[in-house]
């Protein structure tokens, strides 16, 4: 998953797509909020009218929330006590939790021969096992409430079509599939829905520094719509998870790649 800036784009797209109301009275919890995707997701969540905590390892959440005039926590996904009073503390400040969307996650780019057991884990924990960990705290507060909820995971297109020099990354967003999966059986009957999104690439800023126009124009060609993803698409499809509309849908791993994968 490739990322750039979205800037303000939520704002306009939920105009533009009537979601005003769609999501009034429910808390939602985004990981990896701080910027790109994640800030994007939050943003379209508020327009919608949810009550959203952010949570990201960067001190730059705080302002993102200040904005949404929600909470904010600063924890490392790699330190699971962190993590689950990072969440805890977020679904204490919302009163509750309705929705949670897993959207954290880094990518390293490595030969396959030069990946390190110490990266593998790194890339593994901050990936798939982080999600383990808020999954559960969320689904325990879901189930004590007995009202149900939505958990949104962002896995990629990397997990079922893997490239070269990503095979640590493609295998934790493999795992995240397979755990939305099992997550989606075991927690069904508390009427809690789990869903995987795949993006394909993403322009936001986290790869802005790795690419060059000539690889966008690349990447742009293998889709039948002609472009990259904005964060707005994802963020969309995020919201249609997270919402009524997506009440019988659980278990699933959507593709928002722009048709560079069709199954």
């Amino acid at each position: 998953m490739i990322e750039r800036d979205g800037g303000a784009a939520g704002e306009t797209a939920a105009d533009n797509t009537g979601v005003r109301g769609r999501l009034t009275g429910r808390r939602a919890v985004v990981t990896g909020g701080a910027r790109g995707i994640g800030a994007e997701i939050a943003r379209t969540l508020v327009a919608a009218g949810a009550h959203v905590g952010v949570l990201d390892v960067s001190p730059d959440v705080k302002a993102l929330a200040a904005d949404l005039g929600g909470p904010a926590a600063v924890a490392d996904l790699l330190d699971a006590d962190a993590t689950r009073q990072g969440l805890s503390g977020l679904i204490d400040a919302l009163g509750g939790i309705d929705i949670l969307v897993n959207n954290a996650g880094i990518l390293r780019i490595t030969p396959l021969l030069d990946i390190t057991v110490e990266e593998w884990d790194l890339v593994m924990d901050v990936n798939a096992r982080s999600m383990l960990i808020t999954t559960q705290v969320a689904a325990r507060s879901m189930i004590a409430a007995g009202a149900g909820g939505r958990i949104v995971n962002m896995s990629s297109m990397g997990a079922k079509r893997a490239g070269a020099n990503q095979a640590h990354y493609a295998a934790s967003k493999a795992a995240v599939i397979s755990l939305t999966q099992a997550a989606a059986i075991e927690l069904g009957p508390h009427r809690i829905n789990v869903n995987a999104i795949c993006p394909g690439y993403v322009l936001t800023e986290m790869g802005a520094a790795t690419r060059t126009a000539e690889m966008v124009a690349a990447w742009s060609a293998t889709s039948p719509l002609g472009r990259c993803a904005e964060p707005a698409d994802v963020a969309g499809v995020a919201l249609f998870l997270a919402s009524d509309d997506a009440a019988y849908c659980t278990g699933q791993a959507i593709n928002v790649t722009g048709g560079m994968m069709m199954h």
